[in-house]
């Protein structure tokens, strides 16, 4: 509880992540982790339990989607504590430790990762480089995203991001009327995209949009940012290749380009698999029914690399991505627990 509140004051925009990765590393030396260190891209990393073969990474992301200038206050009601990012991840932060102190001497081997590049534009970057260069080879990937207490997601969510501009020559709203507008251009785009007939579990969304000099101007650039999502590489791709359609069915004199803002990758793991049977069986003995939503995580980059991964909470809580974030205290202790035994019980299962 200390380090949750202690950490939720620190803001952590993606990408100004270091001031919380020093909190993280100085924590995990005083706990007598070995190898702590801070790698090239900002993630901090911890040896909790040594040994030989492959290991299992206990992950939580450092950064949020709160600028600085937001107030990082928390405060206490009850049982429950208020504040930016005390959910999504602070107590997800709070928790590796707590767990891996809670495992016995022998077993799997465990290392601790805290990333950058989580949320909103990080695209995953820092999940994705440690991945790219695990201490040793990775037996299983468990994401602890605070307030999911009771959620096992074996289903990453891929997203594509995209930001399209239409560009034209412009003109006179009146002298020019022939002109073709990029404004109208991409109001016909959006219209396009959203008519899109789509499979079951995909999602689109047009987030934000601009553009036009002037209400008596035919516009000479007009803008949109995008997001698609789908549970299924395969359909994934299938909606970027539609999108990539219609962005061609766009005439001359106007043009069209895109900037990536992001790809994250779809993937699931098998929901018999040593690791999900083993996070089930944990929540059970702290008397806690699993579900299985599909989530979008940290876990991505392992699914995309072919390393069993799940997604998992330790408390639970709402208002995630708001200042009124909010998670219940009492649980944690029972999340914690189950964190653990999590790691144990998968060792048994794997033999």
């Amino acid at each position: 509880m200390r380090r949750t509140i202690e950490i939720a004051q620190v803001p952590a925009p993606t990408g100004a992540e270091a001031e919380r990765a020093a909190l993280v590393r100085s924590w995990w030396e005083r706990d007598g982790l070995r190898e702590v260190h801070v790698d090239a891209v900002g993630n901090v990393w911890g040896q909790m339990r040594g040994g030989d073969g492959p290991v299992v990474i206990l992950c939580a992301h450092l950064d949020t989607v709160f600028g600085a200038q937001v107030p990082h206050t928390v405060r206490i009601e009850g049982g429950t504590l208020f504040g930016p990012s005390v959910g999504d991840d602070s107590v997800g932060l709070a928790s590796l430790s707590a767990a891996g102190m809670a495992l016995s001497a022998r077993g799997v081997p465990v290392w601790l990762l805290a990333t950058v590049g989580e949320e909103g534009l990080g695209n995953l970057c820092g999940v994705s480089a440690a991945l790219d260069a695990p201490p040793a080879p990775v037996a299983a990937f468990v994401a602890v995203e605070g307030n999911y207490l009771g959620r096992i997601s074996t289903v990453g969510v891929g997203s594509v991001r995209r930001r399209v501009r239409v560009l034209g020559p412009g003109g006179h709203a009146w002298e020019a009327a022939e002109t073709p507008s990029a404004v109208h251009a991409l109001g016909e785009l959006v219209a396009s995209i959203a008519a899109t007939p789509r499979r079951r579990e995909t999602s689109v969304n047009v987030g934000r949009i601009g553009g036009g000099e002037g209400i008596n101007m035919r516009a000479r650039e007009a803008w949109l940012e995008l997001d698609l999502r789908a549970d299924d590489p395969d359909a994934l791709a299938a909606m970027a290749r539609e999108v990539e359609d219609l962005l061609g069915r766009i005439d001359p004199p106007l043009t069209v380009d895109q900037d990536v803002l992001g790809d994250r990758p779809a993937g699931h793991v098998d929901p018999d698999h040593p690791l999900v049977r083993a996070a089930t069986e944990a929540l059970a003995e702290v008397g806690t029914s699993a579900t299985s939503p599909t989530t979008s995580t940290d876990a991505n980059a392992a699914h995309a690399r072919g390393i069993p991964a799940i997604a998992v909470g330790v408390t639970r809580g709402s208002g995630e991505h708001t200042p009124g974030e909010w998670i219940e205290t009492a649980p944690i202790e029972d999340g914690v627990r189950a964190l653990a035994r999590t790691v144990e019980r998968f060792g048994e299962l794997r033999g």
